[in-house]
């Protein structure tokens, strides 16, 4: 069964950059000790723009996608870090292939 992975880029507010990567280190912190079937979950920062950030995220299938979306800690952090943003965020999905 192919992975389900995601890559987020993200521009935070220059004023909440600060709160934004603390409430994303939290957010991996949990995501790797309570979901095992989250393979890859990893916050950058651009070099060139300290306001700019990529969330790449692989989970082992559909389902262990699922569970981190509905998840207490994702409902609890996702609603801050939205705030941190100067913008919305786009999102692109991806499947794993062989």
């Amino acid at each position: 069964m192919p992975g389900k992975s995601f890559i987020a880029q993200l521009r935070t507010r220059p004023d909440k950059r600060d709160e934004f990567v603390a409430l994303q280190t939290e957010l991996k912190t949990l995501v790797f000790a309570h979901e095992p079937d989250a393979l890859v979950y990893e916050l950058f920062q651009s070099e060139e723009n300290p306001d700019l950030f990529q969330v790449v995220a692989t989970f082992r299938d559909e389902a262990a996608f699922e569970a981190h979306m509905s998840i207490d800690f994702h409902d609890r952090l996702v609603p801050p870090i939205l705030d941190c943003l100067a913008q919305e965020m786009s999102i692109a999905f991806y499947r794993s292939l062989p």
